[in-house]
């Protein structure tokens, strides 16, 4: 079955893009459940990124796009199909072919203090990009989703609190019951000042930029002389800046810490900053219960590969965890609240 996926995506790149592909690799260590990606080399020795996404919104490719045509550092623009397009259909997902720019993500390092440091400058470029017509129609907007997000995590919290008894002769099932039992205060105070702030949120309006929308370091890649490209735009959306900062000044990946050290080399590229630390503890907190709920989702699922619920429950574990992202928004959002 992978096979023959490999094979029609193969020559769907042939007669879609014109490009004759003589080997596809599949890349396994992207947490999107909605995507499958290949290394992907041409006759001619070219290398390329294909990915097939069912997730995130098709905008993405249409920004790198545009950002690669203003000259902005770190972007890799998608190749045309054959018609012009930037993707072309594949059984309801979109197929599209980026130039294979490095084989080093900035999760597995070493970062010299120059990449942090370019990190930085693409992420200001980025948002010192012009927000055209077509972006902001095509774009959504960062945190919408919230209320579902809410609703996710209220259900998993009820579905633990109360799991099937059948359920319950899952090893895995008992042990995320009582990691949900012992944040189950902090999830509350979570759900409910997301809810809350959202609507500060509203009555305080902000200038909206584009952003990646999840540019942590394993969508960070590295090249010589502190090069870096920043890749799967799949969740970019129009939010303040604070929406892509979170990731650097609120720490996001539990198992990736950025030091002090590293944050001001990131803001030296950045330039001048002007965070809200109540926007910036109100993203996190929305991705914090986004993470957890969704992690878990998976841990829960029974029908799906042992090894994949592992992964999912360790990230889980991490999420919740000292240094965990719920532990941060929780922080972040009683530190925010006292300077209001």
């Amino acid at each position: 079955m992978v096979q023959d996926v490999a094979r029609q995506v193969t020559e769907q790149v042939r007669t879609g893009f014109g490009l004759r592909l003589s080997t596809m690799e599949p890349i396994t260590s992207g947490a999107d459940q909605h995507a499958r990606l290949w290394l992907a080399e041409a006759a001619d020795g070219g290398r390329y990124a294909v990915k097939l996404s069912g997730g995130g919104t098709p905008a993405g490719l249409v920004v790198t796009a545009f950002l690669a045509e203003q000259g902005v550092p770190g972007i890799v623009a998608p190749l045309r199909a054959d018609d012009g397009r930037l993707s072309v259909d594949h059984d309801g997902r979109r197929l599209s072919v980026v130039p294979w720019v490095s084989d080093q993500r900035a999760l597995d390092g070493p970062m010299t203090d120059a990449h942090w440091h370019a990190y930085g400058e693409v992420l200001a470029a980025v948002h010192a990009a012009p927000v055209t017509d077509e972006l902001r129609r095509l774009l959504p907007a960062g945190g919408a989703t919230y209320p579902s997000i809410v609703a996710a995590t209220r259900a998993t919290a009820a579905r633990l609190r109360d799991p099937d008894p059948a359920d319950l002769a899952d090893p895995l099932v008992t042990e995320l019951a009582g990691v949900w039992s012992a944040v189950a205060d902090r999830l509350g105070v979570l759900t409910r000042e997301v809810e809350r702030r959202a609507v500060d949120q509203r009555d305080r309006p902000a200038a909206n930029v584009v952003c990646h929308g999840d540019p942590h370091l394993g969508n960070l890649l590295l090249g010589a002389d502190g090069q870096v490209w920043l890749i799967d735009w799949d969740d970019a959306v129009l939010a303040p800046p604070e929406c892509d900062l979170m990731f650097v000044l609120g720490g996001v990946l539990a198992f990736a810490p950025i030091t002090a050290e590293q944050q001001q080399a990131v803001l030296a590229g950045y330039g001048r900053t002007d965070v809200d630390p109540v926007r910036l503890a109100w993203f996190l907190a929305v991705r914090a219960l986004d993470d957890l709920s969704d992690w878990t989702r998976q841990a829960l699922d029974l029908d799906a590969e042992p090894a994949d619920r592992d992964r999912a429950a360790r990230i889980v574990r991490g999420l919740v965890s000292q240094v965990g992202l719920v532990t941060l928004a929780d922080a972040a959002l009683r530190d925010s609240g006292r300077q209001r």
